[in-house]
């Protein structure tokens, strides 16, 4: 673990190392200040981790092949699919999670169709 420290209101950044299925921060959807560190064999295992989760929030997935990691994305259903970078919200882009994470999109146009109502008028 590192981090972990509380002042106050203040919660430092943590990152707890050695997360396993089991454990609530494994199967529990959590935010920050903390960071789960879940070590899989290979990219097979990481999908199945992920997939097997009630969660979907988003994946960050960190390669250096771009190719592949485009390529990998279709196997991971959660809502947002990051390569290179932490799962954040964009305004200019459609964000929400799957599963238990959450139900449609906040943001861009997608987000801001959940709001209109559109009314139907029918004349015969």
């Amino acid at each position: 673990m590192y981090g972990g420290k509380q002042n106050g209101a203040y919660h430092e950044p943590t990152v707890l190392g050695n997360v396993v299925p089991g454990m609530a921060t494994f199967d529990e959807e959590t935010f920050g200040p903390l960071a789960s560190m879940i070590r899989a064999k290979d990219i097979n295992e990481a999908i199945s981790l992920s997939e097997n989760s009630k969660f979907g929030l988003g994946v960050t997935l960190c390669t250096s092949n771009i190719e592949k990691g485009l390529a990998l994305a279709e196997h991971f259903s959660d809502g947002a699919y990051f390569i290179n970078e932490l799962v954040k919200s964009d305004p200019r882009l459609p964000f929400g999670g799957e599963k238990t994470s959450g139900f449609g999109r906040e943001l861009a146009r997608d987000g801001m169709m959940a709001f209109i109502n559109r009314k139907t008028v029918y004349v015969k």
